[in-house]
């Protein structure tokens, strides 16, 4: 029997290892399913830590760069778009923040320093590639393959014909997969399925022999873990999104660490069979993992030519926001109803929108607003079961809702009746055995759908659930709430106009596995449609109304408001006024059909340039149809600023579709409460949208998915490349590459917000965890004056300084 003093000493070593483990789980970002994609920020793990620190981390764990090449650099400087005076700055505010850094001397150094290219950033080694190297077997291509092989059964969500079974925990389902998987060992990993089956019956047991067997101290555990999670790719981050999904609701899992689990096992084995060949080199390897992470000269070298970047493109955003301010504005008046108001989500996408449809006439107003509209909803649609979570994923859901009403209790059973042998029916096309006699004998009948399809002739179905109700329902003082709420947020409490358009938008495709990507982030990867039909029925309800007059908001009795549906791949809007009928308002209707539809040829005539062969502004309506187009739309590629304010600082600027546009009135925001909102909701989420976009474009191989022509989708909730492997993360190439350049220029997100830097810095003060993405400078933030100009810079430590340099008078 062991002493007691020994076995305190094992579970504290034990209780060490899980503590690195769950350090390594939060360093990776978490990844959301395809059904319902959310744009994650794939430097979550290191928000903590500047651009620098962080470069240095990832170049450990990952080998992949956190700036672009230095030839881009390059580039940027000789054309101008990168002044001498944007290095200086830089220069100069890494000097105030770090002055012991070690860089450069002068802008001189600095230039001189962008004309060398910098070394390729290489992870340190793990066991397997130190194997590798000894046998000339490729360990880790194998363990992708067999860990990919068996982690796309194990998260199925239908794909499988054959589904395996989910009753258990990932660490045992694998053991019993590995028990009997004899791969491995037919590459010459011997006795590798006896391993499996008699490994430790618990995960930290399992952790704990491997670390000993291995020999890694506990200085180079976190490290280390970190870098075995970031080999697993997408699976260990599908793996986290459990973890995050969980911790959100006040509960935990293990999945994540688990994964770590049965990467350590394969170290172990191969560890063992290889050792004599490997031991100087893992020695040393260990002691680099084992030593604190700092940046090199090269990594604060590029540190200052992406803040240099980032300057060069606020000067131009300055000047941009200096002639909205010169703009003669009309300044609204109480007795000056505008003809439409038209409220649309924030995504850059409704920048473009919104300028189109008020050019249609000067008495329409649009409105941007976080695009759930603030009802953060679990909802099941028309004759499902399933509970779609259309909310940020920052939050939980605070209501459930559905789209069947009492009355269509018939109508959604026979729905549900088609749904289940549709699905039998495909299920028997696409069986083992069934499938080959299938083609032959039902191929020919399906020639008119394959031309139909191949000539992009089927046009993608608009949402047409019936109207989404709240389930179970709210009371009367919970709805006015709501709603009041939501309209104060959206700086909507007065001058209301007769027809009030609620807009969700969310992008209808075709053949497009990474279609939630185009919908709505606000909404969890969903469309907005559902959110904009609830609002707009909370708000047209009488007791709703009686309810917020009392509070000082008075709606007219003739105000309408409306849900809508803004495809943002052909920029159409489809108008759910069937879910409200009123006769008062068909004149209206009929008007403001044609505004939209003469917006929507604007905007596509604005976009399509933009798109590889779209040549003309119908172009991007046939491209949605087309199952071939791996382009449909640029999503959010582009995205550089967020600015709230009032709409008329930004009116009639054209922002190119690169601006989050968010509307805010300061005066109007009692105790600064919607500001706080703003902050930590919708600049987190477009903070989010950023850096994936950033992550997609600098490391293509560790956070983008890869080259769609090579995609298939594998469990039904992600994609590989190719027949198997790890699963990709992140955005596909073509959605940030136009095949001969990018089209997202990697600038971390400058945030623009009229308000007293006084009200901001409480707010940062009480949020310490956005403090911390301002004050590591993964979000840039400025404070705009009376006049909408750029006027102070926070430069952390909740402290700012004036802005004056001067505004470049080139375009955004």
């Amino acid at each position: 029997m062991k002493p007691v003093s020994e076995s305190a000493a094992v579970l504290s070593g034990q209780a060490r290892i899980m503590s690195a483990a769950s350090a390594a789980a939060q360093a990776i970002p978490p990844a959301w399913p395809l059904d319902a994609t959310v744009a994650v920020n794939p430097y979550l793990g290191q928000a903590h830590e500047t651009l620098a620190c962080a470069a240095a981390r990832l170049a450990r764990v990952a080998g992949t760069p956190m700036t672009m090449p230095r030839a881009w650099y390059r580039e940027q400087l000789g054309n101008g778009r990168i002044a001498d005076d944007d290095l200086a700055a830089a220069l100069d505010a890494a000097r105030e923040a770090n002055p012991d850094a070690g860089l450069p001397e002068s802008v001189g150094e600095l230039r001189a320093a962008v004309e060398h290219d910098a070394a390729t950033p290489n992870a340190l080694p793990s066991i397997a590639e130190l194997a590798a190297e000894a046998s000339s077997i490729d360990w880790p291509a194998l363990i992708a393959d067999r860990v990919g092989a068996w982690a796309s059964g194990y998260f199925d969500v239908g794909q499988a014909q054959w589904a395996a079974p989910q009753r258990m925990s990932a660490f045992t389902a694998w053991v019993n997969y590995a028990t009997h998987d004899l791969t491995p060992e037919i590459q010459g990993l011997s006795g590798f399925c006896r391993r499996a089956a008699e490994a430790p019956d618990t995960v930290d047991r399992t952790m704990a022999r491997v670390v000993e067997r291995i020999g890694l101290p506990d200085t180079a555990q976190e490290s280390y873990f970190h870098r075995l999670l970031m080999a697993l790719g997408g699976w260990a981050q599908l793996a986290r999104c459990r973890l995050w999904e969980a911790e959100l609701s006040g509960a935990t899992d293990t999945t994540v660490i688990e994964f770590l689990a049965i990467r350590l096992l394969w170290e172990e084995a191969l560890y063992d069979q290889y050792r004599e060949a490997i031991t100087a080199r893992w020695r040393e390897a260990r002691e680099k993992f084992a030593e604190p992470v700092g940046p090199s000269r090269e990594h604060l070298v590029d540190a200052l030519l992406q803040e240099a970047a980032e300057r060069a493109f606020q000067r131009r955003l300055a000047g941009s926001m200096i002639r909205a301010g010169k703009a003669e504005t009309k300044q609204p008046d109480q007795a000056d109803r505008p003809l439409l108001q038209a409220a649309f989500c924030i995504d850059v996408r409704s920048e473009v929108f919104r300028r189109a449809l008020e050019s249609q006439d000067p008495a329409i107003e649009t409105i941007g607003f976080a695009g759930f509209f603030g009802i953060a909803t679990e909802h099941r649609r028309f004759a499902s079961d399933v509970e779609e979570r259309r909310l940020p994923a920052l939050l939980n859901p605070a209501v459930s809702t559905c789209a069947t009403a009492l009355e269509d209790i018939g109508r959604d059973r026979k729905a549900r009746l088609v749904s289940r042998a549709r699905r039998a029916w495909g299920r028997f096309k696409l069986a083992a055995v069934s499938s080959f006699a299938f083609v032959e004998a039902m191929g020919p009948v399906y020639a008119g759908k394959l031309l139909r399809d191949g000539l992009a002739l089927a046009e993608p179905a608009t949402p047409a659930d019936p109207p989404p109700r709240f389930d179970p329902p709210l009371e009367t003082e919970e709805r006015i709430d709501a709603a009041e709420q939501v309209l104060r947020a959206m700086s909507l409490t007065e001058r209301f106009a007769r027809v009030v358009i609620i807009a969700g938008h969310g992008a209808r495709v075709t053949n497009n596995p990474h279609a939630s990507a185009l919908h709505c982030g606000a909404c969890g990867g969903y469309s907005g449609e559902v959110n904009a039909r609830l609002l707009a029925g909370l708000l047209n309800e009488p007791e709703v109304r009686s309810g917020l007059a009392t509070r000082g908001i008075a709606i007219p009795e003739e105000t309408l408001f409306i849900g809508a549906f803004h495809d943002t791949t052909t920029d159409a809007v489809h108008i759910y006024d069937s879910d409200h009928p009123d006769t008062r308002t068909s004149k209206d209707l009929k008007r403001i059909r044609l505004w939209l539809e003469r917006a929507g040829r604007l905007a596509r005539a604005e976009r399509a340039p933009r798109l590889p062969g779209a040549r003309s502004a119908g172009n991007p309506i046939r491209r949605s149809r087309n199952w071939a187009e791996v382009r449909p739309e640029w999503g959010l590629a582009g995205c550089s600023a967020f600015i709230a304010a009032p709409r008329s600082r930004t009116s009639g600027t054209a922002f190119d579709g690169r601006v989050f546009l968010h509307d805010y009135h300061w005066q109007r925001d009692q105790d600064f409460q919607v500001l706080e909102l703003i902050l930590t909701a919708p600049v987190v989420v477009a903070c989010w949208i950023s850096l994936q976009y950033y992550g997609s474009i600098v490391a293509p191989e560790t956070f983008g998915a890869g080259n769609k022509l090579l995609h298939n989708v594998t469990g039904g909730m992600g994609v590989v490349e190719g027949n198997g492997g790890l699963l990709r993360v992140g955005l596909p190439w073509q959605s940030v590459h136009d095949g001969e350049r990018p089209v997202h220029d990697p600038l971390r997100l400058s945030v623009c917000i009229e308000a007293p830097t006084e009200a901001i810095t409480r707010i940062l003060e009480r949020n310490p965890q956005v403090r911390t993405l301002f004050d590591q400078g993964w979000l840039h933030l400025f404070a705009l004056d009376a006049q909408g100009r750029m006027a102070n810079r926070y430069v952390g430590a909740l402290a700012w300084q004036d802005v004056d340099t001067p505004a470049d008078k080139t375009e955004v």
